[in-house]
């Protein structure tokens, strides 16, 4: 007998046809992701990539460029994606001087270490903490690990996949752990729940005023479920005043 489908399967499938299938973006290298994190503030994917593509045309992206580069040259060519430009020159110098010292120029070498080392060496980089070196570790294809998206770590825990908490840190990892346990350890799967997820959450399942009447899964979804009890309970006591 064939074995049925999980629930977060089932979820995901409805994802996809609602939305379309999504094809993760940005750049696919562990050194350029760790440029890209950092090319654009307030952090979004279309500033980040605005950034990282000025500094590409406009100093370079390899460490012995931006190592060369003036401050001054590279204030000016983040001015327009960064809210603090001496701040993000700073770390790109930073990022660009620890690659060159620590791993012979080419970040690679740190994606070959044991999975705890890689992700320890990640994170020794600015603003990469535990979100953002899983995502470079399951999208550079050297760890199966069920990554969630930092900005959209909210979804999969409205969907009951995992335990809300006022840690923030502690709510991400129940939902990777709830994730994790759903999902096959295999690279295009994971990498498809967490582009799926993301979209969903800039979309529809936002993190202020979400948009449950649109959302093809909230007859799946706790938080919804339980946002409209609240909703008719308070309806409830105010016929009843």
């Amino acid at each position: 007998m064939a074995k049925s489908a999980s629930r977060l399967a089932k979820i995901l499938d409805l994802l996809e046809r609602f939305y379309g299938e999504q094809a993760p973006s940005g750049p696919r290298t562990a050194y350029e992701m760790v440029l890209h994190r950092n090319s654009g503030y307030p952090q979004s994917d279309e500033r980040c990539d605005k950034g990282i593509a000025a500094l590409k045309k406009g100093i370079g992206l390899a460490p012995e460029k931006i190592l060369a580069a003036s401050d001054a040259k590279l204030r000016e060519v983040m001015r327009p994606s960064v809210m603090n430009p001496a701040l993000s020159a700073m770390r790109l110098k930073e990022i660009a001087a620890r690659v060159a010292g620590e791993f012979g120029g080419d970040l690679r070498a740190a994606m070959k270490l044991p999975v705890a080392e890689a992700r320890r060496a990640l994170k020794k980089f600015p603003t990469i903490a535990d979100a953002t070196a899983d995502k470079i570790l399951l999208f550079t294809r050297t760890a199966t690990i069920a990554a969630v998206p930092s900005n959209c770590a909210h979804v999969p825990l409205r969907l009951g996949f995992g335990r809300e908490s006022k840690n923030w840190a502690a709510g991400y990892r129940s939902a990777q752990q709830a994730l994790a346990a759903e999902l096959p350890a295999d690279f295009d799967a994971l990498i498809r729940a967490y582009v799926l997820l993301k979209y969903h959450g800039q979309q529809t399942c936002k993190l202020a005023r979400p948009r449950c009447d649109d959302c093809p899964v909230c007859s799946d979804c706790a938080y919804f479920k339980k946002s409209r009890q609240a909703d008719a309970t308070a309806a409830a006591e105010r016929k009843s005043d």
